[in-house]
């Protein structure tokens, strides 16, 4: 059994590699099990990659921070970057030794929404063709492409309206059915098609080689309602990435448990199409910034795409990545252990494009009392514990399905939003069932005491084999091999009790058992 207990960051930040360590020569030793990426936006092609001065000084930074690939962008609001420029950047990067890919980000394309500033009207014909011209560009170039998150729309203009009240999408000169009348109903299919026919058709058209990556949002509970359509796009495109950008949990955004429960429920559903985490460093702290990686690294991702380039050499950036670098090999070893691995806990049934109504992103702030999450998009029928919310009731058939897990005896939580909906359809008054009250608000749950968080840890993970006490803001991680890993999010050390054993989590650190 090894136990590993992390330094604070500025012990961290202050300890030299060991004598002929080389985060190059690391990464590119480790990049089969982990890589480090970055992209390089239109943006960057035009103002610091146009000149071999500046060419130089972006390999120089990449291989620093032990990047192995980027991802060159052909395309970002409404600014194509220039082929010769984008070919010789290649060029210099593949003889530096570095794996290039190509990048689109669908932001100022055409008509705009009258909504969110960067998006456009994908009713718009005209706006359909310049999308297919420049996924042309874009595969004239390179042999992979991935998507940037801004592949939705929430346009609802007259024209928009028109087609979604005739339930009919239509690209170019052909017309699609739409299942429903609703907004959801009608982005969804649209974008689907747009995809089938302006992003992956037309690229392959161009290049029958190309391999097209659509990286999803962090916001999870929202894809539904602006086209992203998770089920069938996945099946659709070549591969898939997803967004595990957080903060810290006291700001507007994300708590950082977020990362961890996204990947691993996206990394379900897309199997082996399952590429790697994205993370960016817009109001972080050098903690938080470390806090992505783990959580991207810990859900099981093959890769971790720095977003950007130009954007990680202001502000916050620069001192993010010192903060980074310093915890790269630890980074890299840890992924090579849970590769070896699988997670263990307490299945989280959300089933594609359901809906959260008062519970959004219970999942995350559930994850921060310390409760093993293991995401799913289908049934946990055979899980050892398992908790549900109002997303469940997406599933058409899940009174019954419910019924026969509490009748197995299996623990089981469920929120109070989601017992009020099934009173008197399922049985909840079994001593297997626990209900957690959210009252519409699951940041309050960041609120529970210790040991009102102990006590609805305790029925859960005695089913698992395992008992845990810890504060509120502990997040714990189990494996198929009694191995775990505890990360402390609170800004003071954090006792903790695992299986009869008393340890300390230093502030926003974590500390692992590989066994």
């Amino acid at each position: 059994m090894r136990i590993y207990l992390t330094l604070s960051l500025a012990a961290a930040l202050s300890a030299p590699l060991l004598p002929g360590a080389d985060l190059w020569d690391l990464a590119r030793q480790s990049r089969d099990v982990h890589r480090f990426s970055t992209i390089l936006t239109a943006q960057d092609v035009r103002d610091r990659l146009s000149t071999d001065a500046g060419l130089d000084a972006a390999i120089d930074w990449c291989k620093k921070t032990a990047i192995t690939k980027v991802y060159m962008e052909s395309f970002r609001d409404g600014y194509q970057a220039e082929k010769p420029a984008l070919l010789h950047a290649r060029q210099r990067f593949l003889d530096a030794g570095f794996d290039v890919s190509g990048c689109v980000t669908t932001t100022g394309v055409g008509k705009p929404t009258g909504g969110y500033k960067p998006l456009s009207c994908y009713t718009d014909k005209p706006t359909q063709e310049k999308l297919k011209a420049i996924f042309e560009y874009a595969a004239g170039m390179f042999d992979e492409i991935m998507i940037d998150d801004f592949w939705f729309t929430d346009c609802k203009c007259p024209e928009c309206d028109k087609a979604r009240a005739a339930r009919k999408a239509t690209i170019g000169d052909t017309s699609y059915p739409v299942a429903g009348d609703t907004w959801e109903d009608y982005r969804g299919e649209l974008l689907l098609q747009l995809s089938r026919n302006y992003i992956l058709g037309a690229a392959r058209r161009v290049n029958p080689k190309v391999r097209i990556i659509i990286k999803y949002p962090q916001w999870y509970d929202s894809f539904h309602e602006r086209g992203y359509d998770v089920e069938r796009e996945t099946r659709d495109f070549d591969r898939i990435w997803v967004g595990t950008e957080t903060r810290d949990r006291d700001q507007k955004g994300a708590p950082q448990y977020e990362g961890y429960f996204i990947m691993r429920w996206l990394g379900k559903l897309g199997g082996e199409k399952t590429g790697g985490g994205w993370f960016d460093p817009f109001r972080t702290t050098e903690r938080t910034y470390v806090e992505q990686a783990r959580q991207t690294v810990l859900a099981g991702a093959r890769e971790s795409v720095l977003f950007c380039y130009g954007g990680l050499l202001r502000q916050t950036g620069p001192a993010d990545l010192e903060a980074l670098r310093a915890q790269i090999p630890e980074l890299l070893d840890t992924a090579r252990e849970v590769r070896r691995r699988q997670v263990k806990g307490i299945a989280a049934y959300k089933p594609p494009n359901s809906h959260a109504e008062k519970e959004m992103y219970v999942f995350d702030f559930l994850g921060m009392l310390g409760l093993p999450l293991v995401p799913c998009h289908q049934f946990p029928a055979d899980a050892p514990a398992a908790f549900f919310s109002v997303h469940a009731l997406k599933d058409a058939d899940l009174a019954a399905k419910l019924s026969r897990f509490i009748a197995a005896g299996k623990p089981v939580l469920l929120t109070d939003g989601l017992a009020e909906q099934l009173a008197g359809k399922v049985h909840l008054d079994a001593p297997n069932v626990h209900v957690l009250r959210v009252a519409g608000s699951p940041k309050s749950l960041l609120d529970l005491s210790g040991d009102d968080v102990a006590q609805l840890r305790a029925p859960l993970l005695r089913a698992l084999g395992v008992t845990f006490r810890g504060p509120n803001g502990a997040g714990l991680y189990l494996f198929d091999d009694g191995s775990w890993v505890v990360e402390n999010f609170n800004d003071e050390a954090a006792p903790v009790e695992i299986d009869g054993k008393s340890l300390t989590v230093p502030a926003r650190g974590w500390l692992k058992t590989w066994k």
